[in-house]
């Protein structure tokens, strides 16, 4: 069973979000929706293009292995 909408397949699951949410939590505690809101427009304007280039590069390769598991996650072979 292949899993087309599986999360190992989407840069923006496994790489982005990720580090989007490292980026604002590191280090701050909110006290209101607005200040997180903020945070998160604030990191999203600091990841790079090159950042978001590799994780797009790495599509292939995820594709490739979710196919050899056979549909399973592939979150630790990275």
């Amino acid at each position: 069973m292949w899993p087309p909408n599986s999360s190992d397949l989407k840069p923006v699951d496994y790489a982005i979000w990720v580090a989007l949410q490292n980026k604002v939590y590191c280090r701050r505690k909110f006290i209101s929706v607005e200040q997180l809101k903020l945070a998160i427009i604030e990191e999203w304007r600091n990841i790079g293009q090159r950042f978001i280039d590799r994780s797009i590069n790495e599509w292939q390769q995820r594709l490739q292995e979710v196919v050899h598991n056979q549909g399973g996650h592939i979150e630790h072979v990275f």
